[in-house]
């Protein structure tokens, strides 16, 4: 299919190809992005589900933890189904393999919302639910490299980055989806039914989106720029060795990886993810009120990835991203402070006239075992309720936590309990005291930022990479840097937060990774918007 020269050809001719280029993108767009609500419902879920599937003995910090360390399982797997499939899609053809990897996603989502719990079976439980975990992972490694590979291929030079916006959107979508389809089934069935088993039902809605998603992209053609190498005999053999064992094109998808795709998957992460955990975890907000607020966010914002895509093809797709690296940096932890100052206000006063500190030095890291000794379970009995803590040394064993003006030795748990609450920290977020349009927009700063970093980086991936190993080349910077630096920050951000007691703490892993990716693809990475995809 060929774009350029429009003005020289019928007027059908142009009509039937935006039609096309209409139904590819829309065809593209649905089937990915209700591969991201397979994927993501599982993260929606991951406070309800890690109490499920681990054993009490980890304790809720503990077992929350496991539930985001099992949907890291998933990542790991991303970047080795990036392998397989983007092999498979640089030698059979894009299109044969997203509908393979299609498949293999809503089988292994349905099958976690068919799972027997820890109290039912025991350890064969998290092992069962980490092995579908990682089918997931495999999959979505070979969905993204074909779907923005195969619309960059149809779309006119000077508007891939306004096609590729539209894949760019899918993963939002998808997240979004997720927060619909999971607040419906709580508010419908009540948060106790919801628990027990209604968290089942968006897992196996999957089926349905399943079917959906199939039959559109059985409706596509392949992709005319592979279709053309096809036919001119120029398809390689090894993509693999091609991409990978070729040091010229090996620094091209080094520099991908650590000057955008690190850097735009940790604002993903954080503006999305992460925001919705805080909001829960940290400020104690509600549930529903807690989706409800990041649902709208999203809605408000998603547009916005087509029109950064749109406008990386008027001024280049460099320089959005290196912009909104320093904008992530230098404002996250304001913007997650202005959070807490209008979601959470009496825990701000408590934070400022009452500040807490644990006195210790029995205080070990456990990412995966529960609290040992009793300045672990003091840190655990903070952590639950949500009050902001600093670990300093002591001189000597125990453990001395002070809150305000009071002082509780040893693990006191009644004594702990008296003075958090006449330090006046609350039990929860007040609705009658969150300013929900002042969060919203905080909120939708933070999705901003993610299109701001995800509508270009598409079509850069796309332009930087030869057709013959373009799927392959693409996939694996993709999914290490959104999969390992993004999806990661859940579990690390988490980790340092619980271990430190500083609600913010965590904010600085993502600001390290948008620096460095600031620094490599600020004198390293090139402008892409015109290189030519057909080469």
């Amino acid at each position: 299919m060929e774009y350029l020269d429009a003005a020289a050809r019928p007027s059908g001719s142009i009509d039937n190809e935006a039609k096309e280029m209409r139904k590819v993108i829309f065809g593209s767009s649905l089937g990915t992005a209700f591969e991201w609500y397979d994927f993501f419902v599982f993260g929606t879920l991951a406070a309800i589900l890690g109490p499920l599937f681990f054993s009490k003995e980890l304790g809720e910090t503990g077992a929350f933890l496991a539930g985001l360390a099992t949907y890291g399982a998933g990542l790991v797997l991303r970047p080795f189904g990036s392998l397989l499939f983007g092999k498979m899609g640089d030698i059979a053809g894009r299109k044969t393999t997203f509908m393979i990897t299609m498949a293999l996603m809503g089988v292994s989502t349905a099958g976690v919302g068919l799972l027997p719990t820890y109290e039912q079976a025991g350890i064969i439980a998290p092992i069962l639910l980490v092995i579908l975990r990682c089918l997931q992972g495999l999959a979505l490694g070979g969905e993204y490299g074909g779907a923005a590979t195969y619309v960059a291929e149809h779309a006119a030079p000077g508007r891939r980055g306004y096609a590729t916006g539209w894949i760019q959107i899918c993963a939002t979508v998808g997240f979004f989806l997720s927060l619909v389809i999971v607040l419906s089934c709580q508010t419908a069935l009540g948060p106790e039914q919801f628990k027990a088993w209604g968290w089942r039902i968006p897992f196996l809605i999957s089926v349905g989106l399943f079917g959906v998603s199939m039959y559109i992209r059985s409706q596509l053609n392949e992709s005319p720029v592979f279709m053309k190498m096809k036919a001119a005999g120029h398809l390689t053999k090894s993509p693999i060795k091609d991409s990978f064992g070729n040091w010229e094109n090996m620094k091209v998808v080094l520099l991908a990886l650590f000057g955008a795709v690190a850097g735009s998957g940790i604002i993903w992460y954080t503006g999305q993810f992460y925001a919705l955990i805080f909001l829960q975890k940290s400020l104690k907000m509600e549930f529903g009120t807690a989706y409800i607020l990041v649902s709208i966010a999203l809605a408000m914002a998603t547009p916005f990835f087509v029109i950064f895509g749109w406008l990386s093809d008027v001024i280049g797709r460099k320089k959005i991203m290196m912009f909104v690296f320093l904008l992530a940096a230098v404002t996250y932890v304001p913007i997650f402070q202005g959070l807490t100052h209008y979601g959470n206000p009496a825990l701000e006063r408590a934070i400022a006239t009452s500040p807490v500190t644990v006195a210790s030095n029995e205080c070990s890291i456990r990412a995966f075992s529960g609290p040992q000794t009793d300045c672990e379970k003091v840190k655990e009995f903070l952590n639950t309720a949500s009050v902001p803590h600093t670990l300093v040394a002591k001189s000597g064993p125990g453990v001395t936590t002070k809150i305000g003006n009071k002082v509780v030795e040893g693990l006191d748990v009644a004594g702990l309990k008296a003075a958090i609450k006449s330090a006046q920290y609350p039990e929860k977020a007040l609705d009658s005291e969150i300013n929900k349009p002042m969060v919203v927009l905080l909120l939708f700063i933070l999705v901003m930022y993610v299109c701001m970093g995800y509508g270009p980086l598409a079509a850069l991936l796309v332009e930087l990479f030869p057709t013959r190993i373009r799927y392959s080349s693409i996939s694996m910077p993709y999914h290490i840097g959104t999969g390992y630096f993004g999806g990661f920050m859940l579990y690390f951000a988490t980790l340092i937060t619980t271990s430190t007691g500083d609600i913010y703490a965590g904010l600085y892993y993502p600001i390290v990774i948008a620096v460095l990716s600031l620094i490599v693809g600020l004198f390293w990475l090139p402008e892409t918007k015109d290189f030519d995809v057909s080469r």
